[in-house]
């Protein structure tokens, strides 16, 4: 049961998309603001090359500025390249040690390679800076569920919906640690709870699939 639900995870890591900062100010045009605006703007629209480029022409303009890297890392985890977020995310880090949003990017690089040990290790990094952030949570739920320790991703799951109750991807995340311990009625609440709050309808296929699934009879079997 633990390898399927591996699986079916794995396709919600659109739901752990990570934290883009964004300006509010239009600045001068040619600056390293400017570029930022562009890019994160880019990025909102899903040019994700494009938010890159004006990432890295800010770069190059403001190379000290610690939010571009963060920026960019994020870019690149949404494109999949995670080795150049996690360098990304380190340069940040390297310019400006208490960054949470660094480490929550970081772990989220890491749960997508697959080290999960370092993903919890950043999670607790980025919690520790700032206890509030709900994806710190959800990043860190992510990985104990991967490595099978489904009470301690629950309770993550509950931190980060204390936070924001109104988290798709806790209920999305615990529904399927709850499945893994054979709590049915509590999988199919919170698939439920899911699917009211989501607007991702691969997702929102998925858990009522696994509703379908939870709410079937069993079949007993006479000897």
């Amino acid at each position: 049961m633990f390898r399927r639900l591996i699986l079916i995870i794995l396709a919600a890591l659109s739901l752990l998309l990570p934290v883009l900062v964004s300006g509010c100010e239009q600045p001068p045009e040619g600056s390293a603001e400017w570029y930022f605006a562009q890019a994160s703007k880019l990025a909102s629209q899903g040019n994700y090359e494009g938010a890159i480029k004006n990432y890295s022409d800010a770069i190059k303009v403001e190379p000290l500025m610690a939010k571009l890297y963060v920026n960019r890392a994020a870019t690149y985890e949404i494109m999949g390249n995670y080795d150049a977020a996690i360098a990304d995310c380190n340069k940040a880090l390297s310019l400006e040690s208490n960054l949470p949003l660094a480490y929550i990017n970081l772990a989220y690089a890491d749960n997508s390679k697959g080290n999960y040990d370092q993903a919890i290790q950043d999670s607790n990094k980025a919690i520790d800076l700032d206890s509030k952030l709900a994806q710190a949570y959800i990043n860190r739920a992510y990985a104990y569920n991967k490595k099978g320790e489904m009470y301690k991703s629950i309770a993550d799951c509950n931190e980060a919906l204390e936070i924001n109750p109104n988290l798709p991807d806790g209920y999305y995340h615990r529904a399927f640690a709850y499945m893994a311990i054979d709590k049915t009625d509590e999988a199919i609440a919170d698939f439920q709870k899911f699917i009211s709050l989501s607007n991702n309808k691969t997702l929102i296929d998925t858990a009522n699939q696994e509703i379908s699934k939870l709410s079937a009879p069993t079949t007993q079997v006479t000897p």
